[in-house]
């Protein structure tokens, strides 16, 4: 039997506006099984942003079951969330999200540190020194380019093996040169660790890379190749 690293059933989301109950997300199903990656695809405001939130536990959602790496999101309280993201999940992001008063290797070594592995600066050096960095580890966020950037963001998204990572747009803020760079970088370092991969896009060339693909429109599911 096939074992899946994400798993979602029946998944809404639903918040209260001034003119009543809007719907986010309505009944979205998807799995996900180790190595496989899914790209999440559709028009601004379709619901790709908050499906990946809800997928890896950051935000809850409404009605539905989600279980991630073998932990059901819904019985789990704010702390307990925190705790399987911090040794199982990792996540890459558009805008990097790099903490703009430490270095390169600093960066790597956060989630290290906060997993409580050993000896993480050995093991934030060595990844820097993989993604062709090692030259750049002591240079702060705003020395480094965009490119550069991402490649620190993925680095540290890779340094705690997980077993799933979430991006977001990934390439979305990069030239062509660069985001071809880091597409090519993400999708290796995805299969060369055996981690799955769930990947929001507006990209058809990085969605078309993916195994499954899962379209939205207005919160609901109109395409799914799988």
């Amino acid at each position: 039997m096939k074992e899946f690293v994400l798993e979602a059933i029946n998944v809404s989301r639903e918040v209260l506006g001034p003119a009543g109950t809007l719907t986010i997300l309505k009944d979205v199903s998807l799995k996900v099984g180790k190595s496989e990656a899914l790209a999440v695809t559709g028009p601004s405001g379709s619901g790709k942003s908050t499906l990946i939130a809800l997928l890896a536990g950051l935000d809850q959602s409404s009605s539905g079951e989600i279980m991630l790496a073998g932990s059901d999101l819904g019985v789990l309280d704010e702390d307990g969330r925190a705790r399987l993201r911090a040794g199982r999940v990792g996540f890459v992001f558009q805008s990097f999200y790099l903490v703009d008063t430490l270095t390169a290797l600093e960066n790597v070594m956060l989630p290290l540190e906060l997993a409580g592995h050993d000896a993480a600066r050995e093991n934030a050096a060595r990844w820097l020194e993989s993604v062709g960095l090692a030259d750049r580890q002591d240079h702060y966020p705003r020395q480094l380019s965009g490119g550069e950037q991402q490649r620190v963001a993925i680095s540290r998204a890779f340094a705690i093996d997980p077993e799933i990572l979430f991006a977001d747009e990934p390439t979305g803020n990069l030239d062509d040169a660069a985001s071809e760079q880091v597409a090519e970088l993400l999708f290796s370092l995805c299969e060369s660790r055996g981690a799955a991969l769930v990947l929001v896009t507006h990209d058809t060339s990085l969605a078309a890379r993916c195994s499954k693909q899962l379209r939205l429109e207005k919160g609901r599911v109109i395409g799914d190749t799988g």
